[in-house]
């Protein structure tokens, strides 16, 4: 089944329920006593309900560690486990080697890489000669 954008009830009617203005449209429940809407009559706007949700196509897999990636299959989504900055980069890296970026769907992998990078580049330039391991 396709998508169904579903509008708040009235949104064509008044403009401060969001007639020329999209923000204002997003969905609310309908709970006056007498609304047509709610009572799902015929003619009104349909209601969000069971049923119209979207099939997901696509398998799911959370990674925690860097084994993880080799049980990822082709055409399978990655989410990132909830693991610290260090391992996070370590992984990001190694999708990266056997391409598989642009599969991770809850972090900007971009992003976060320039962001890691920028911090280790800052740690190494305050390292002060008198302070250097010996």
């Amino acid at each position: 089944m396709a998508q169904k954008k579903f509008l708040r009830r009235n949104t064509s009617r008044h403009s401060k329920l969001g007639r020329g203005r999209k923000k204002k449209q997003i969905w609310r429940k309908p709970k006056g006593r007498d609304n047509k809407m709610r009572e799902k009559k015929r003619g009104y706007p349909k209601t969000v309900s069971i049923g119209y949700k979207k099939s997901i196509s696509k398998k799911i897999v959370e990674v925690r560690n860097i084994n993880d990636l080799d049980k990822v299959r082709e055409g399978d989504k990655i989410k990132m486990g909830s693991v610290g900055a260090k391992k996070k980069y370590e992984i990001i890296k190694k999708a990266q080697e056997k391409r598989m970026t642009g599969r991770i769907i809850n972090i900007n992998t971009r992003k976060f890489i320039t962001k890691m990078e920028s911090k280790k580049k800052h740690a190494k330039s305050n390292v002060k000669p008198g302070d250097e391991k010996k």
